[in-house]
């Protein structure tokens, strides 16, 4: 992976986000596609309305299994990053702060990190704009 940094900090997966998102994709078009010809037909259309459902539950089950550990893998980012602000200041993270906010916090090190929090709540930073404010970035090699 290359050096992380603002325009370079994504993760992308080749074989899920395209090959398999294309192949998902391009099954539930076609299988609604064989739905509509078997019915203009008048076809039995048991099995191509399977065959469409199953490629639609496939499809939330792609979104659902990337979701879910991201919005734990969240969680334990907001639990320390308010861990590191507490032992940086003794105070806890203002309330103001979004769950995007902390996310896009945690590449700034520990000497940017307290103002831009600062900013961040009072501000009302985008994301993109907290991580255009970093100037060392801190590289988080764990996301998902």
């Amino acid at each position: 992976m290359l050096q992380q940094n603002n325009t370079h900090h994504a993760r992308y997966v080749s074989g899920y986000h395209f090959i398999l998102s294309s192949l998902l994709l391009f099954g539930t078009i076609t299988a609604l596609v064989n739905v509509y010809l078997q019915w203009a037909a008048h076809y039995d259309m048991l099995n191509s309305i399977l065959i469409a459902v199953l490629f639609i539950c496939g499809l939330f089950v792609f979104w659902y299994m990337r979701q879910f550990p991201l919005r734990a893998q969240d969680r334990s980012i907001r639990a320390e990053e308010g861990l590191r602000h507490y032992i940086l200041t003794h105070k806890p993270l203002d309330s103001r702060i979004t769950m995007a906010q902390v996310i896009a916090l945690r590449f700034a090190p520990d000497d940017e990190f307290v103002v831009l929090a600062d900013r961040a709540a009072k501000e009302n930073l985008t994301p993109k704009e907290i991580k255009q404010e970093i100037k060392n970035w801190r590289a988080d090699n764990h996301r998902m």
